[in-house]
């Protein structure tokens, strides 16, 4: 059997780390390179301290693609992750973008790059199953219940807002329709801003404080009663590794841009 061969960006980060372990145990995929400015010119061994991971790291993406991958896992910071996207495609890859805060115009450039190279990209803002189930039932929701809101929570030194989980829902229930406002936005008395971000015609309000990892809440509303979806994350990132996997074995089969892990699932 053929493996996969794997690149990851960010593969000595909080979820990049553990992402890097489950595809050490795989027998399906081989992790022929990493990429980490800081630990650039070691193995993911020396710094993982696995003993047979013996994976070169390097300093920057297009060092790390003459190795070949079949499927680059983008796993860093918002700020370089459309360069490195758009030049592992430009390099032969798939991609698998684990990065949030990337935007609709971000993708729109990628979507139309992956296209021309005829290469797949499967864009999640959050491998758990739980999330998953969450937007699903979401998308439900919005099509009986015309007024809702996103509200999602992260610890305190999270830059990006709002998270790419709450992007990616607010997308999602985008296709639907647009959530409808009983006031106005131009009719508001008070700041704007208190309303949260207008974001593909969803109000998304974004907190950042101590003592939250992240978790996100889809609240609608109907007269007498609310539906509260909830999604909850613990301190670990084991929950993410099972879901990034499934998106590295199907990436290969798809062509542009596709968001969603249950874009690749069966329902």
């Amino acid at each position: 059997m053929n493996k996969l061969k794997i690149c990851v960006a960010g593969a000595t980060g909080w979820a990049g780390s553990e992402l890097s372990r489950g595809i050490f145990g795989v027998n399906d995929m081989e992790l022929v390179a990493a990429v980490s400015r800081r630990f650039a010119g070691k193995t993911l061994s020396e710094v993982l301290g696995i003993e047979k991971l013996t994976s070169p790291i390097f300093g920057t993406v297009e060092e790390a693609l003459s190795t070949n991958p079949d499927v680059f896992v983008e796993y860093t910071k918002p700020e370089v992750a459309k360069s490195h996207v758009l030049s592992a495609l430009r390099g032969g890859a798939h991609v698998v973008i684990g990065t949030s805060g990337m935007s609709s115009e971000d993708y729109d450039k990628v979507n139309k790059v992956a296209e021309e190279v005829n290469r797949g990209v499967l864009a999640v803002g959050n491998f758990a199953l739980t999330v998953v189930l969450l937007q699903k039932f979401a998308e439900m929701a919005a099509r009986y219940i015309p007024e809702w809101e996103i509200i999602e929570y992260a610890h305190a030194d999270k830059k990006d807002v709002p998270s790419g989980t709450a992007r990616e829902l607010a997308n999602r229930l985008s296709n639907v329709r647009e959530a409808r406002l009983a006031v106005p936005l131009s009719e508001i008395d008070g700041p704007i801003e208190s309303r949260g971000a207008r974001l593909q015609g969803t109000q998304v309000h974004s907190i950042r404080l101590p003592g939250y990892v992240i978790s996100i809440d889809a609240i609608f509303g109907m007269p007498d009663q609310k539906l509260i979806l909830r999604h909850e994350s613990g301190s670990s990132a084991v929950p993410y590794v099972n879901g990034a996997l499934l998106a590295i074995r199907e990436v290969g089969k798809l062509v542009g841009v596709h968001r969603g892990l249950d874009s690749v699932m069966k329902f």
